[in-house]
């Protein structure tokens, strides 16, 4: 008898590529991936990292392969950015054993800076892709493109979304696939050496390799035809199919489980069968055009949904010929995100608005202080960006530095570090701030080179951030506790006009990591003149009530409070003390 466990798509790719014999996994933290390979790793009998960045993981993942190992890489959709140089030549070069990537794309963008298509790197890089819509189709799917990957020797792209990543479902599971052995890698130099001779000859290989995937699309069950009453007709795929499905039972589907290279015969003949063809895909009409260019019509749908997750709503709003915007879920109450109570962070950014100074910042947990009331970052563009911006606008403003960057200790190891020899190299006058909060933070908790931990638990070679930014050719070095206000405030200003190559530490251990619960902060009414300065904080544990004379008397929550001390320390009449005892 089958055995059957509930599990969320993340838990279920794991599982399948478990199933399939993997033997390595690699990847970087980012929603909605990051569960796959803790998952992975629980299962057992296969070595798994966090790696430094998505491009040392596809790297790795690579090499892995090239000595004979089933391996699998995670990231989210802009982490395949970070990947895509080995990417595009691993489909020349092809495969050893089954290499699988999965990326993880996040339509609304619940924790990402932008809601790119990543089914679109299929087709510009000439690799299958694989669209799972349920968990179990996960398992299944994961399993499957093992098979191809060896079978077709190619890298094999699985696409899911934020919605299935996080769904639950019933999923039958099997048993674990011994087969794939690791051996030791042979000497290929035409295959595996891409000097322009031979990848030359490689990418005549990778073009019979492309015409023998249209024929497996035609062929495979997982691309196939669920006939309703013809009057229309749906291609779909992923979890918009469910969608589709949920609105319009009576309709014919295509169901696309293979979404490059696509089967023109059967999207033709499933067309030729009804009256109406709608394609119901999420984000980009990436689908739609090439059904279009088929020659086959295609019912046009409003742009508007290409924005934002598709619901059952929007799907019928569209089907409907109405507009089908997306909006989230106004009916509950607004929930703005804040750094958490006694978060390190907040420090530095009570700091830096003080200083009145341009902050350019990285994707983390400190994207927050855009926000009111902190409002002290101004640019968030993607994983290291910061560092290169305030260099190049320091350099552009002139003499004096008009800028400091931030950055979270893992981004800064992600690819922060290239930007700062850059700085140091061209003898940038820029101050970056390296928020080194032990962990990383905002994906989960993941640990990185500088914990000194890794995926496993076990102990590993633990980066030193003080010698890698000397080692890099930056003087000014200097570790600062972002709870110190006064310090924190001085170091800063120090930095910024000493106008030279500058790295601030800013070191703390995150809140949520290190549990660590002081006295709780309380306010002294008597002596509290409601001057908002702690409400300026954005702290989630002080709040305000409206008192007799219309202004708002700020509380502290002691089931929040931590007691952090950046009350206290920002309260101009000393109202503020553990336990409620002003000074």
């Amino acid at each position: 008898m089958s055995e059957k466990e509930l599990l969320s798509g993340n838990e279920a790719i794991a599982r399948g590529a478990w199933e399939a014999g993997c033997a390595f996994g690699s990847g970087y933290p980012g929603t909605p991936s990051s569960e796959i390979l803790p998952a992975l790793t629980e299962l057992g009998d296969c070595y798994t990292e966090w790696s430094v960045n998505e491009k040392c993981a596809l790297e790795a993942a690579a090499g892995a392969s090239l000595a004979g190992a089933r391996s699998l890489v995670t990231m989210k959709h802009v982490g395949l950015n970070v990947a895509a140089d080995p990417l595009f030549t691993l489909s020349y070069t092809g495969v050893k054993g089954g290499l699988v990537i999965v990326s993880a794309d996040d339509p609304s963008m619940h924790s990402s800076q932008n809601e790119q298509d990543n089914r679109h790197y299929a087709r510009a890089a000439k690799l299958p892709m694989l669209e799972p819509s349920t968990s179990q189709e996960a398992l299944d799917f994961a399993r499957l493109a093992f098979e191809l990957s060896e079978h077709f020797d190619t890298p094999v792209l699985l696409r899911v979304t934020t919605r299935l990543s996080h769904s639950d479902g019933v999923v039958v599971v099997g048993e674990r696939d011994l087969e794939s052995a690791v051996c030791v890698p042979e000497a290929e130099p035409a295959k595996y050496v891409m000097v322009p001779a031979h990848a030359h000859k490689r990418h005549v290989v990778m073009a019979e390799r492309i015409a023998s995937l249209r024929e497996y699309a035609e062929a495979t069950d997982i691309n196939h035809r669920e006939d309703g009453d013809g009057c229309m007709g749906i291609i779909s795929s992923g979890i918009a199919y469910q969608y589709a499905r949920e609105v319009c039972p009576q309709a014919s589907f295509l169901k696309l489980g293979m979404t490059w290279p696509l089967p023109e015969k059967l999207i033709g003949e499933f067309a030729v069968g009804v009256e109406k063809l709608y394609v119901i895909e999420e984000l980009d009409p990436y689908l739609t055009e090439q059904v279009r260019a088929l020659g086959v019509a295609v019912e046009p749908l409003p742009e508007s949904l290409q924005i934002g997750e598709l619901s059952p709503a929007r799907v019928r709003a569209a089907l409907e010929g109405k507009d089908a915007p997306f909006h989230p879920q106004a009916e509950l109450p607004l929930r703005p995100p804040q750094l958490c109570a006694g978060c390190p962070h907040r420090g530095v950014f009570v700091a830096l608005r003080k200083l009145k100074l341009f902050v350019t910042g990285d994707i983390g947990c400190y994207t927050l202080g855009a926000l009111p009331p902190l409002q002290a970052l101004h640019t968030c563009l993607c994983m290291g960006a910061g560092v290169g911006q305030v260099h190049g606008i320091n350099q552009a403003c002139g003499e004096k530095q008009s800028a400091v960057a931030v950055i979270g200790d893992g981004t800064f190891i992600h690819s922060g570090i290239s930007g700062l020899v850059n700085i140091a190299y061209n003898n940038s006058p820029s101050t970056i701030i390296i928020l080194d909060n032990g962990t990383t933070a905002m994906t989960g908790g993941q640990d990185h080179p500088a914990t000194g931990r890794t995926l496993r638990g076990e102990a590993g070679g633990k980066l030193d951030l003080v010698a890698l930014c000397k080692g890099i050719g930056i003087a000014h070095v200097e570790t600062i506790d972002p709870r110190d206000l006064e310090q924190t405030e001085a170091a800063i200003k120090a930095a910024v006009e000493s106008n030279e190559p500058s790295v601030l530490i800013a070191s703390h251990p995150c809140v949520l990591l290190s549990r660590e619960r002081g006295q709780p902060y309380a306010i002294d009414e008597e002596s509290c003149v409601q001057c908002g300065a702690c409400l300026r904080l954005g702290c989630p544990a002080i709040t305000s009530h409206e008192i007799s004379d219309g202004s708002r008397q700020p509380v502290i929550d002691p089931l929040i409070c931590i007691g952090c001390s950046l009350c206290a320390q920002v309260c101009p009449k000393d109202a503020i003390a553990p336990g409620g005892e002003a000074q």
